[in-house]
């Protein structure tokens, strides 16, 4: 008979950690699964999560219980939560949904300091906001203050070179191909600083 599979939400609770999904899954075939996934062998994903080969083997055959730290350093070496050990992955689902959007045909919304291109705009519900920006301001005192949103945000410099300004950083100084991604709550601005006005292409997360 196998030896029956830790309690995680017993350990996860003693330990003072989140509890998982109260109906989990076989432990030995979901770390198999994770495993594979990475395209490890036994030895590979023992080093790395830093447990003898036998020991992986086993608990993925279902012939041992693993302590809570062994659980610990499985989910260290699979990168992903102690919790997810035990939880099924989301089932994939394809929507399906695309949209084109072709030069100079997104929606424009120009400021004092930006000149907007809204991109993607046929598709409601987005994960993320995409838009080109052409970037008039020169000075950080052609704004009202810091900008500040909800959510991440990548900033990808498409012509000329800018000045990235934000609240808790020294400004950057970028220019083609160079790229950014920060905390859109912090305080940020960016300004060119080349001769002509720059673009950028901004993504903005909205979850």
């Amino acid at each position: 008979m196998k030896p029956e599979q830790p309690s995680l939400i017993r350990l996860a609770r003693e330990n003072g950690e989140e509890t998982p999904d109260p109906s989990p899954l076989d432990l030995g075939a979901r770390v198999r699964d994770l495993r594979k996934s990475h395209g490890w062998t036994l030895e590979q994903a023992a080093r790395q999560a830093g447990l003898a080969r036998s020991t992986l083997s086993k608990i993925e055959n279902g012939q041992m219980s693993p302590t809570y730290d062994a659980l610990k350093k499985l989910a260290v070496g699979l990168e992903i939560s102690v919790p997810q050990l035990f939880t099924a992955p989301k089932a994939a689902q394809v929507s399906g949904r695309m949209t084109v959007t072709k030069t100079g045909a997104g929606a424009a919304h120009a400021t004092a300091t930006y000149e907007h291109e809204l991109l993607a705009g046929a598709l409601t519900k987005k994960a993320m906001l995409p838009y080109r920006a052409r970037v008039r301001a020169r000075a950080f005192d052609e704004f009202d203050g810091w900008v500040r949103h909800d959510g991440e945000e990548f900033l990808y410099v498409l012509t000329g070179a800018i000045r990235l300004i934000t609240e808790f950083y020294e400004p950057v100084e970028m220019k083609r191909g160079d790229s950014a991604y920060y905390d859109a709550s912090m305080g940020h601005n960016v300004v060119s600083v080349s001769d002509e006005d720059a673009t950028i292409l901004w993504v903005t997360s909205l979850t």
